[in-house]
């Protein structure tokens, strides 16, 4: 049985999806992360399954290109990437307090948490984000479907309006993606005046 109309129909959803989100959305991001690099904070970055894939790859993907061959460095980390550390607290404790253990150990005022949650209910990513908000970070969150109790609850929510967790998690990764190139210009202006040679600069990644 052929999927042509499947996948044609997919793809017609992502577009139309993609048409709905809020772009104002992603500048508010690119806004806070670039006062939190000019603040010289950390940007913590996490989520569950496929979105704690995206954010192993933004975290990878921001530390890398944004501020390449610059002395002033973007810093970010995944929370998940710590494998014993997630299993240790998940085994010992509890699996909803792998994020947020991590964060009681370094977060601090200046820093800057941002959760990833198709459903916006991950419970540990809940619980990462309200422990932000009670150390005076800011928060935002990537989400699908409603929202969840995520969009309610950080300062800054792209929300991405579909009932569908694969779709969600495919625009999240696009939304990161569009926001690193911005980043990259705007970064690369205010600190060096090099926001022309970005296409020149990112050959060379």
């Amino acid at each position: 049985m052929s999927g042509l109309k499947h996948y044609n129909d997919y793809f017609k959803q992502v577009s139309d999806v993609l048409a709905k989100i809020d772009a104002s959305q992603l500048e508010s991001v690119a806004n806070a992360i670039v006062e939190c690099y000019k603040r010289d904070g950390m940007i913590y970055v996490f989520g569950n399954g496929g979105s704690s894939a995206t954010a192993s790859h933004v975290a990878g993907d921001y530390l890398k290109a944004i501020t390449l061959g610059m002395d002033k460095r973007l810093k970010i980390i995944c929370l998940s990437d710590n494998t014993p550390g997630l299993m240790a607290i998940a085994n010992d404790m509890s699996y909803d307090d792998i994020f947020v253990e991590q964060l009681k150990s370094f977060i601090k005022p200046g820093d800057l948490a941002i959760g990833i949650s198709g459903s916006g209910n991950s419970e540990n990513v809940l619980r990462a984000l309200k422990l932000a908000k009670e150390r005076n970070v800011e928060t935002i969150c990537l989400v699908g479907f409603s929202g969840g109790k995520a969009k309610s609850m950080v300062d800054i929510c792209v929300h991405i309006p579909v009932n569908d967790m694969e779709m969600t998690e495919d625009l999240h990764l696009l939304c990161f993606h569009a926001i690193k190139q911005q980043l990259i210009k705007t970064i690369n202006t205010t600190q060096t005046g090099m926001g022309d040679k970005y296409d020149a600069r990112m050959k060379e990644c």
